[in-house]
């Protein structure tokens, strides 16, 4: 009998491509506006996750 791979973990919500806290990482020390940073970060993160979603299930 073939057992399951064992699944990794993961600690991403549903929704999402690269969190903003990794993001924040790779960002300079010294931005301005962080929440303004933040919510276009993931308004755009989610269209990606949109998008990727609607080719998994359109083809």
């Amino acid at each position: 009998m073939i057992e399951p791979a064992e699944q990794p973990s993961s600690s991403r919500v549903p929704g999402v491509c690269i969190p903003w806290e990794e993001r924040l990482k790779e960002l300079a020390e010294n931005v301005e506006d962080e929440q303004l940073l933040k919510r276009v970060w993931q308004d755009v993160d989610s269209l990606a996750y949109t998008f990727i979603w609607h080719c998994l299930v359109s083809f």
